[in-house]
């Protein structure tokens, strides 16, 4: 699929599963002091999430342009860009974990048809309930990975909503003539250094908590559902490319 079929492909999804599109936001967040630029597809809808505005439906999908520079030591590799675009569905009290684990592995294995044996699944190191709906879907244990807050836990910065999330990988194939742990058999994603092997391709965060200045956490209104996927990853991916400079996009 070349990037318009992927884009396509995501939002006919979602919508099909009654979703509304929402354009894409400028990437000057507009009346949020505390973010420079719109550095994820979740930050036009922070005011519904902590419920300062109602949402103009519960379910939404966007194709949201991102400006990040918190990765812009990493930009160059094969998996980093300042400009990006983020394919994205949103829930606002409605649906959670069940659905937007599933719709995700249906999209994934069935809308773009990638090998189930190839994806494997992180998760937050005490969401048993993250773990036990993805073993239900068939993941096996040995794919699906604890992480501690520093990989599975995502900000929407330093104030503003958050919470534990499962990240997706798809495995590009053991890299045993550069890398110790594949050679070993036990390189898994988020290892360090990052062989290549794995690339990250959905960000589901179960964003239930909003951090406040001094760090301290507190239970937002409802339970929402941010999630996140890199349109150029994802035809890096489905080209078969080794770096994401190499797809149609660029």
């Amino acid at each position: 699929m070349n990037v318009d079929e992927i884009r396509e492909t995501f939002i006919r999804f979602y919508t099909e599963r009654g979703h509304v599109r929402i354009p894409s936001a400028s990437l000057v967040p507009h009346g949020d002091p505390t973010l420079l630029f719109t550095g994820a597809g979740m930050v036009p809808f922070k005011p519904y999430f902590m419920g300062l505005a109602e949402p103009p439906a519960p379910r939404m999908c966007t194709v949201q342009k991102c400006f990040r520079t918190t990765d812009i030591d990493e930009v160059g590799d094969y998996s980093h860009l300042t400009l990006f675009e983020m394919l994205g569905n949103f829930s606002v009290g409605d649906y959670f974990k069940e659905e937007a684990i599933g719709w995700a592995w249906e999209l994934l294995t069935e809308g773009f048809k990638l090998p189930k044996d190839k994806l494997w699944i992180s998760i937050f190191l005490t969401d048993d309930e993250a773990h036990d709906i993805w073993r239900g879907i068939g993941v096996p244990e040995e794919r699906i990975n604890r992480y501690p807050e520093e990989n599975n836990y995502w900000f929407s910065g330093d104030v503003g909503p958050c919470g534990p999330n499962s990240e997706i990988f798809v495995d590009r194939g053991s890299r045993p003539d550069t890398c110790n742990e594949c050679r070993d058999g036990k390189c898994k994603p988020n290892g360090e250094p990052d062989c290549g092997r794995f690339l990250e391709v959905w960000n589901l965060v179960f964003m239930t908590l909003y951090q406040a200045e001094d760090g301290s956490r507190t239970e937002l209104p409802r339970k929402n559902i941010d999630t996140g996927s890199g349109l150029e990853r994802m035809a890096c991916i489905l080209q078969g490319k080794d770096s994401i400079y190499e797809t149609d996009v660029f």
